[in-house]
């Protein structure tokens, strides 16, 4: 049977990892995951996904703090196959090419475009309309190697970073397993990117999240869209932090950027071009995501209020 070792942390590599689990053509012999992470305020210590499910299938589990340096390559000579999903950590060419077939990524894009940790999050940002699942072979370079598959889907007006997130996980796991079948069997001729195609998306962080109200509502919806759930999207009024848990764009207002208008239990904020959201939910620093009727309780000062 063949021998697989899987590099995964995050949600969406748990289900590569279930899947690969639930067939019973491969063995997964040895799971890679990140360590532990301290998170959230008290910084409590969190198992990785991908680490959960390889605990519940009493799978082999070593966490490095790197694979660079002080990493025992031999863990890796009864291994057949590499299969990486979403791993978060830079893997060294020498252990891409110890298994006999190589090491396989799963990537959240249509590569070349969008290279990097965030494919997801960065194709909703930029209003795309279509992405799509890449397998390829890895080499040194970041989502660098040829492609032995890729499949595309639609991205609906209205959907959020999991929502697409899901939906490309139902859609990688018959590609991984039809592509996997077909690569052993020496079926697929991998093909070379092109890199004057090649795009690049970064990590994203918290300031990432702060709304400049001179952009149309556009495109701070579509902000909203590609960082839920984390690190969502922001503002201050008063010096005070509110972060925008749902909105939707709505008809123009007439308002100025950043602009509040309070109608009934509406909250209404003017965007650039003319253009308006309408605040469904909101969380003001310290306190809870209400919404917007419980919102306004006791801060219906704030209408005609500027947002920052």
């Amino acid at each position: 049977m063949m021998k697989i070792a899987f590099f995964g942390t995050g949600e969406f590599a748990g289900k590569i990892l279930t899947a690969l689990l639930n067939n019973t053509d491969y063995s997964v012999d040895l799971v890679i995951t990140q360590p532990d992470k301290k998170v959230g305020r008290k910084q409590i210590i969190e198992e990785s996904p991908v680490k959960i499910i390889a605990k519940q299938h009493k799978l082999k589990i070593i966490q490095p703090e790197s694979l660079k340096q002080n990493f025992d390559l031999s863990i890796l000579n009864e291994i057949d196959l590499n299969v990486v999903c979403q791993y978060g950590l830079i893997i060294p060419e020498a252990v891409l090419n110890i298994p006999a077939n190589k090491s396989l990524n799963i990537h959240t894009s249509l590569l070349p475009k969008y290279r990097g940790a965030s494919p997801i999050q960065t194709a909703l940002i930029n209003g795309e309309k279509i992405t799509g699942i890449t397998i390829m072979l890895m080499d040194k370079k970041m989502d660098h190697g040829p492609i032995l598959s890729q499949t595309k889907i639609s991205i609906e007006p209205d959907d959020t970073c999991p929502l697409v997130s899901e939906k490309l996980a139902t859609m990688a796991i018959p590609q991984l397993l039809n592509t996997v079948k077909k690569w052993l069997a020496k079926q697929i001729e991998p093909q070379i990117q092109d890199e004057t195609q090649a795009t690049f998306c970064k990590i994203f962080t918290r300031d990432d999240g702060r709304i400049n109200f001179t952009n149309n509502s556009e495109s701070i919806y579509n902000q909203y869209r590609g960082l839920q759930p984390w690190p969502g999207i922001w503002t201050t009024i008063d010096d005070k932090r509110i972060k925008l848990t749902k909105i939707t764009k709505t008809a123009a207002k007439n308002l100025k950027p950043g602009e509040i208008l309070i109608s009934g239990n509406h909250i209404y904020a003017g965007c650039g071009q003319n253009s308006t959201i309408e605040i469904l939910s909101a969380q003001l620093e310290g306190r809870n995501n209400l919404p917007a009727a419980e919102f306004l309780n006791g801060m219906r000062d704030i209408n005609e209020k500027i947002l920052q």
